[in-house]
């Protein structure tokens, strides 16, 4: 996706917010910088898409290193519980 960022002053932001925001919601930015005084203030960006189905939706997002396995256990030490103890 190609950067289409819009730097714009607080002042200028003030006058023509809402058509910048149209025009964010139209996706038509992919930001909007907000500066006061060349130095950036706040970002603006459109929300996010959401996916048809949360069911799989991270799908392929994380990674198991080779040699990892997932089923051994995590504690050395025996559980609280195991040993009859309630509370600390």
């Amino acid at each position: 996706m190609k950067d289409n960022t819009l730097e714009i002053s607080v002042s200028v932001f003030k006058a023509t917010c809402l058509a910048v925001l149209k025009d964010l919601e139209k996706r038509k930015y992919s930001r909007v910088v907000l500066t006061r005084r060349g130095r950036p203030i706040a970002e603006l960006t459109p929300p996010r898409r959401r996916p048809a189905s949360i069911f799989g939706c991270l799908r392929g997002t994380v990674t198991v290193p080779p040699g990892v396995d997932l089923t051994a256990p995590t504690l050395t030490e025996p559980l609280d519980a195991e040993q009859g103890i309630l509370h600390r």
